[in-house]
């Protein structure tokens, strides 16, 4: 087993998915993640990209994100909007709930941990 991974999507599988239809609220955003990392525990590493529109949110999980490109909306359930694009990083805690609104395609490197 490899001890270094470098994240890269070029090589590896992208996986396809969308917002449940219930969660989307304009818009027909589309995802492709290149998970790089997934280890026992529930642990998980790649990149995942979405493309414009707007979604409701719920987080189980923590994760870490660093913006590579894009421009999106992350707005807290009755609390603050913050914009993000590139080179910003950021949390989402467990219990994070609100809207996730992509302005221009968005790619980002994440860290989850359940």
């Amino acid at each position: 087993m490899k001890q270094f991974i470098k994240i890269d999507a070029a090589g590896t599988k992208v996986e396809h998915s969308a917002p449940e239809p219930e969660r989307i609220i304009h818009g027909n955003p589309q995802f492709r993640t290149w998970n790089q990392e997934e280890a026992e525990g529930g642990l998980y590493a790649g990149i995942w990209e979405a493309t414009p529109g707007k979604w409701r949110v719920v987080y189980d999980e923590w994760e870490f994100c660093h913006i590579l490109s894009g421009r999106s909306i992350i707005t807290e359930e009755g609390g603050e909007e913050h914009s993000l694009g590139e080179g910003d990083s950021f949390v989402l805690r467990p219990g994070f709930r609100g809207t996730w609104e992509v302005l221009e395609t968005t790619r980002k490197e994440y860290v989850i941990r359940l």
